[in-house]
């Protein structure tokens, strides 16, 4: 299973999420979520496979979220204009996003991901 991980390199919840996977001798591709955010069908793809709506893609504790005003806009955009928004920032998306072939995974959960990735 090819996997790709979006992370922020600052994250403590990334680092911690790579370490597990490392632990696990999971093979994986990793990439800076600032700096190469994914493509909003990457996202879409994402959401789906997570089984959970855009709204729950975003990083409602980080500044872009905060500084955007997301919190009062978000409940009257269309998922369309949310996954453009999250593809504009990848600020704004939950990290680690974890997406492979037949799986994703948003935020670090360990219990999801080892049910996910065995």
């Amino acid at each position: 299973m090819a996997l790709t991980v979006y992370h922020y390199p600052d994250c403590s919840t990334c680092k911690k999420a790579l370490a597990w996977l490392g632990k696990r001798g999971v093979a994986y591709t990793a990439i800076d979520i600032v700096n190469q955010p994914p493509a909003r069908a990457t996202l879409e793809r994402a959401a789906r496979l997570a089984g959970v709506p855009v709204q729950k893609m975003f990083n409602v504790s980080g500044m872009s979220y905060r500084d955007g005003g997301f919190k009062d806009k978000l409940p009257g955009m269309t998922d369309a204009q949310a996954f453009a928004a999250l593809a504009a920032d990848g600020k704004l998306i939950k990290r680690p996003l974890v997406v492979g072939d037949d799986v994703a995974l948003v935020g670090f959960d360990e219990a999801a991901w080892q049910a996910a990735l065995r």
